[in-house]
């Protein structure tokens, strides 16, 4: 059994926890209730395939032990996912390919308090992508104290340094 983690939300049942087999179509739904964030970073709606895509999906030269997937789960809903990397691009750092929450749990202190759970793990340093244009992403990740830099192609880099 994997580990999961309860995340402090005041009135909230909130768990992180991997991802398994009998998840795949919440996740799909997931995916198809998030069009905008797929439009924002891709042009198109999210497809089918798109749900095994962050199981695959690594940086350049990072070790696939590093992949770190888990779900949010509110009161017992898949509300988000997250898709990480521990160790890249250096040894204490986090690399975060995609932090997604249903539009339907945004706005209600849920993200920042996953993000604060995440955050809490003793990192030094995560590297957050976020669609360019995703304001809503750049506000989220300016909020949490990322600093964003300039535009890399089609998507925006953001930085949080820890406490040392």
């Amino acid at each position: 059994m994997s580990e999961v983690w309860r995340v402090a939300l005041p009135g909230e049942r909130v768990l992180l926890r991997e991802p398994g087999p009998a998840d795949e179509a919440a996740l799909l739904r997931l995916f198809e209730e998030c069009e905008d964030w797929f439009t924002a970073a891709t042009g198109l709606l999210s497809a089918p395939g798109d749900v095994q895509s962050p199981c695959y999906a690594l940086p350049e030269g990072a070790d696939p032990g590093d992949k770190v997937l888990l779900l949010v789960e509110r009161n017992g809903e898949v509300a988000g996912l997250v898709d990480a990397v521990r160790d890249w691009p250096e040894a204490g750092a986090v690399a975060v390919g995609l932090f997604l929450l249903a539009p339907w749990a945004r706005g209600r202190g849920l993200g920042r308090a996953v993000a604060e759970k995440l955050l809490e793990r003793g990192v030094s340093r995560v590297t957050a992508t976020v669609p360019a244009g995703w304001r809503a992403g750049e506000r989220f990740l300016e909020r949490l104290g990322f600093a964003l830099e300039a535009p890399q192609g089609a998507l925006r880099r953001a930085e949080w340094l820890g406490e040392s």
